[in-house]
């Protein structure tokens, strides 16, 4: 079992079972603690959950596999929980932590994203990385339904204060000494924002970890601007992006042509001086895949991820090798290559 803390501004909806949430604002802040089960025949680093057939748009489920805890990622259990009791449990599993020293990492989803499945993503990340530490989930009010982009947009920046609070008692009151933050997609917008109105705040000598940006759905000016302001509050900022990702086009469409800090359109990906850009395309070339979520989804960058919080490393190329470095004339990023199966 994998714990997860977690902390959401959604608001509950109704399940005889268990605590559930659904999509709607709460607006405000609540803290809670999950057990996610993972199946012994878990494959990294998929989730391995129920099949069903679903109707697309509608949000229809046609029909769906039986839960069942030998095959499937499950909650075991979920409880609300005081602030005092969060800080308490957080605190004790900081403490017993071995591999990765008194850390905890942050992850904040993206995009049409349900509270379970953000949850799920959560555990299976800190399980394949064999993450002691505290792995804490923000989940915003995502509508999780391919029709709701722009709801979702305007979700994830509301969430702003409440995501600021969660991050502040992480960093401050739980005990951690290295605490990182892993953002996918439309997560991306409200952190990076969140993290510059903080940083001033942070105590005297207080930084964060590791700061990673994986497949960002924001402008890529706008993430130029907040990107820069950012960096001097982590240690390190990593970048991932890839030139194949399906939504990361269809966001660009949206918005007008502008490509997004995730994109790598034809001119090559954004350059922040700083921050490394890591180009990923090459980890997946299945042109039937969306390849949004290759952060968690790739052995290869699950295991950079785990590198990165566990040394911190830099210039990219340094702790994994065989990554190419391109110069140009905007400064150096770093390229998967191919690698034929």
């Amino acid at each position: 079992m994998v714990p997860v803390f977690y902390g959401t501004d959604r608001s509950r909806k109704a399940n005889a079972k268990r605590i559930a949430y659904g999509s709607e604002r709460a607006r405000r802040l609540e803290l809670g603690h999950a057990l996610v089960t993972v199946p012994k025949t878990h494959q990294v680093p998929n989730i391995e959950r129920p099949f069903a057939i679903r109707i697309p748009y509608f949000e229809i489920t046609v029909y769906e596999q039986a839960e069942d805890p030998k095959q499937h990622f499950t909650i075991r259990e979920m409880k609300v929980l005081t602030r005092e009791q969060f800080l308490a449990m957080a605190r004790e599993r900081i403490a017993g932590s071995q591999a990765f020293k008194d850390q905890a990492v942050v992850f904040v989803h993206g995009y049409n994203n349900d509270f379970d499945y953000a949850l799920f993503r959560t555990a299976q990340m800190a399980y394949d990385l064999r993450f002691d530490g505290a792995a804490f989930l923000y989940s915003w009010p995502s509508g999780s339904g391919l029709t709701g982009y722009y709801y979702d947009r305007e979700s994830s920046t509301q969430a702003e204060p409440y995501l600021r609070e969660f991050i502040e008692l992480v960093v401050k009151e739980t005990g951690a000494t290295s605490v990182s933050v892993i953002a996918h997609s439309m997560g991306n917008l409200p952190l990076l924002q969140v993290l510059r109105d903080m940083g001033p705040s942070l105590p005297a000598g207080v930084r964060l970890n590791q700061i990673i940006l994986a497949a960002p759905d924001v402008d890529r000016d706008v993430f130029a601007n907040l990107a820069a302001n950012i960096k001097q509050y982590g240690r390190g900022v990593t970048l991932y992006c890839s030139a194949n990702d399906v939504a990361m086009a269809a966001a660009r469409r949206v918005a007008g042509g502008v490509p997004r800090a995730g994109d790598v359109p034809s001119e090559g990906p954004i350059l922040v001086d700083g921050i490394d850009t890591i180009d990923v395309s090459q980890t997946s070339t299945d042109y039937l895949a969306l390849n949004h979520s290759l952060y968690a989804e790739k052995s290869a960058l699950l295991n950079d991820i785990g590198l990165l919080l566990q040394t911190g490393e830099r210039p990219p190329d340094r702790r994994i090798p065989i990554l190419q470095r391109i110069n140009t004339p905007k400064g150096d990023f770093w390229r998967y290559p191919f690698v034929p199966r």
